[in-house]
């Protein structure tokens, strides 16, 4: 737990009890403004809602978005913290230099023009200097001829920060590191190269493919040589059914001339019109 005063220790205490949180609630609360200069915070915080931020003077955000009464008191608590830190001695005294100090960065660097910090990270902006604080490591990196603008952190718990300059923005990790551990570097997807998910997909479609190139080949085949099968045997019906239809044909020819015959015989017909009509009708068999 966050080393108190005596000053400190009772001021926790009575905004507990006024506020109705726990000791260790107040404390990560007043760690979190300390963190934030006084003016903003990022917490974490079960018995206030889990995680949120907070600024002075703007937008206070809670885990509970629709819970206004948790807003105004998250506002009013990191409010009264604020001026608490502002006014009284809370933390004991850190030498200048040293982790968990206000003044973290090394005292041969002298003052920041500029300074911050988001989440569990901390810079100090120097001429010709970046120093940065993680979890309590401290490294300072050669700024080149770079004219820093402002740093930012990723999104997503990353560690990783840029900053902007003339240049554009930077990797803070491509700095030259003057002494200290340096910044986890972040990785880097090239989105243009393909993933082995996306090989073993394409494998896979390209096998499909083939498998199915394979399957169609003895399928065309078959219907290719179903083809001619179909061909035969409509042929064979057409013939069947010519042969059907000339035997019917012949049948009522021989049927007519038989007729023919009993009109000649009757002296209904001469023999030269017998003999037409015979040979008429045969030369349709």
């Amino acid at each position: 737990m966050q080393k108190l005063t005596q000053t400190g220790q009772h001021l926790v205490n009575d905004v507990a009890r006024r506020y109705n949180l726990s000791v260790d609630a107040v404390v990560h609360m007043l760690v979190a403004v300390n963190n934030g200069g006084g003016s903003m915070a990022q917490f974490n915080c079960p018995e206030l809602g889990g995680s949120g931020q907070w600024m002075r003077g703007g937008m206070t955000m809670v885990g509970d978005m629709f819970n206004n009464g948790l807003k105004n008191t998250v506002d009013n608590l990191c409010n009264e913290l604020s001026n608490i830190l502002a006014n009284n001695q809370v933390f004991p005294p850190i030498p200048a230099g040293t982790p968990g100090s206000n003044q973290w960065w090394p005292t041969d660097l002298g003052s920041p023009f500029s300074s911050g910090s988001q989440n569990n990270i901390r810079y100090a902006i120097f001429p010709q200097r970046l120093a940065v604080e993680l979890n309590g490591q401290v490294t300072v990196y050669d700024t080149l001829d770079h004219n820093i603008g402002g740093v930012s952190q990723q999104q997503g718990g990353d560690t990783s920060l840029t900053f902007s300059s003339q240049y554009g923005t930077v990797a803070v990790s491509s700095l030259p590191i003057v002494h200290g551990a340096g910044l986890p570097k972040s990785e880097q997807t090239n989105f243009a190269q393909p993933s082995s998910n996306n090989q073993n997909t394409n494998n896979s479609s390209q096998s499909q493919s083939q498998g199915n190139s394979s399957f169609n080949q003895p399928m065309n085949n078959q219907t290719a040589n179903f083809a001619p099968n179909v061909a035969q045997e409509e042929a064979a019906n057409n013939a069947s059914n010519n042969s059907t239809n000339n035997s019917a044909a012949s049948g009522d020819i021989i049927a007519l001339l038989e007729k023919l015959g009993q009109l000649r015989s009757a002296g209904v017909l001469t023999d030269d019109e017998f003999n037409a009509k015979k040979q008429s009708l045969l030369s349709r068999i």
